[in-house]
């Protein structure tokens, strides 16, 4: 079912002003077009007890979710994110167009599932398995596209320039082969990939120079031109050996090379920038950008804590992404994210904003707004004339009816089993019902084919 045209009461639902009672959402076409509070359910309203704006996962890479799980071996050394990386390039070897469309929506579906209802996919998986290009120089990117219309999240893709292996222009490797583009064929590459997000509804387009290392200095100024106005993802400043590398090319730390090279401002989303200098966290605050974190990726491969205390004292805007999809649960990216600063200042409720202040409403309300600005969606919440993006969250228990609105986005986050996703509606398409996708079964049987083809 995905019905469009319709009203929505929810007992409470989050508008950009606050909490509301007794809300009735009318939804026509992919928007919201009228928002009544304090009113009664009238007869055909679809009930639900408590409604928030759809968020955005700001940084996926869809094809590695079929390595999910498959990394956890010890290696003969010791294991860091380089020897992790070493195995995610033999794995995308294995990938044909097939399989990367079959793994992306699956993908999708669980991030709508979890209440993610926009991605952002940070592609780089451009070629056939030699390196050489697809005869359409934008096949894989048209494979995730339909990934995306299968599902029916919201897409911002992000084609990723990826030259280099190393900082100061060094050789890739063959592992990265699939990967690479001159800036010529990427320029070429990217408009192909405008005219696929062009057809695809809800799509939008960034540029997303891959990483320092990844790039010169004069490729990152042509992935900023080619972007305009339009947003700009970059990984930085995950690792302390890539921060070494940095420092032994340039004199300069990742962050603190960028801040002095380029504009960064509103535009920008600097993926992890996990090791950054207390001026360094002070100066991206103040550019504007998105610090784009992804807690249990960034957990998963031992890359260390964001500093977010000090960020977010500064005014520094954040939203969350699944990077490497090892698990899909907005809720728990959130609890990461406030878990990591607790175990790192040894403090409870760290993100809260101000005495009395929920901590799960201040994780989701600073995810919301910066996922939207990273991911150029247009401006955050429920509103009139606003894309009809609505998670109904269901309580599993009676008694979790007296909790304000604000104890209920804390029970999901911190408490999971308390509050889950019940319905998602992505621009406007009633997507997901009782917790699942309309389309999961048919979606995982494909899933399911071709991973047991890759593992066989």
């Amino acid at each position: 079912m995905n019905t469009r045209d319709q009203t929505i009461h929810a007992k409470q639902a989050l508008l950009p002003g606050g909490w509301h009672g007794d809300v009735r959402l009318d939804v026509s076409g992919e928007a919201l077009i009228s928002i009544e509070t304090g009113a009664k359910p009238q007869a055909g309203d679809v009930r639900i007890d408590l409604a928030v704006p759809g968020l955005c996962n700001l940084h996926s890479h869809a094809f590695q979710r079929a390595m999910a799980g498959l990394a956890e071996r010890r290696g003969p050394g010791s294991d860091s994110f380089w020897s992790w990386r070493e195995e995610m390039y033999r794995f995308a070897l294995t990938m044909d167009p097939d399989d990367v469309e079959a793994v992306a929506a699956q993908l999708y579906v669980e991030m709508l599932e979890a209440g993610f209802t926009r991605v952002g996919e940070f592609h780089y998986l451009h070629h056939d398995k030699d390196g050489a290009p697809y005869a359409n120089l934008a096949e894989m990117a048209e494979r995730i596209a339909s990934a995306s219309r299968a599902s029916g999240i919201a897409m911002t893709l992000l084609p990723v320039l990826y030259a280099r292996g190393g900082f100061g222009g060094q050789t890739a490797n063959d592992g990265q082969r699939r990967f690479l583009n001159s800036p010529e064929r990427f320029q070429k590459l990217w408009q192909a990939s405008t005219e696929v997000i062009a057809r695809l509804p809800g799509g939008e387009i960034g540029v997303a120079p891959h990483s320092l290392r990844s790039v010169k200095p004069d490729e990152l100024r042509l992935a900023i031109e080619i972007a305009g106005e339009r947003p700009i993802h970059i990984h930085i400043a995950e690792q302390v050996r890539e921060v070494e590398d940095c420092i032994a090319w340039s004199g300069r730390r990742p962050v603190e090379w960028l801040l002095a090279n380029a504009s960064v401002d509103e535009r920008w989303c600097l993926i992890h920038a996990t090791h950054m200098t207390h001026a360094e966290t002070l100066g991206v605050a103040a550019s504007g950008a998105v610090a784009g974190l992804c807690p249990l990726t960034e957990a998963n491969l031992g890359d260390g804590v964001f500093n977010a205390e000090p960020f977010v004292a500064a005014g520094g805007r954040i939203g969350i992404g699944s990077d490497s999809n090892i698990e899909i649960s907005a809720a728990s990216e959130l609890k990461m994210l406030e878990y990591s600063q607790r175990l790192s200042l040894r403090r409870r409720n760290v993100m809260a904003s101000a005495a009395g202040q929920s901590t799960g409403r201040s994780l989701f309300d600073a995810a919301l707004s910066g996922g939207h600005q990273a991911l150029g969606s247009g401006p955050a919440g429920l509103r009139v004339g606003g894309v009809a993006d609505i998670v109904a969250l269901g309580r599993s228990s009676s008694a979790l009816s007296a909790l304000s609105p604000d104890r209920v986005l804390d029970a999901w986050i911190f408490a999971p089993g308390a509050v889950s996703v019940d319905r998602v509606w992505a621009r406007g398409a009633l997507l997901v019902e009782n917790g699942r996708h309309h389309a999961r079964d048919a979606i995982a049987a494909r899933f399911d084919r071709t991973m047991e083809r890759l593992l066989g």
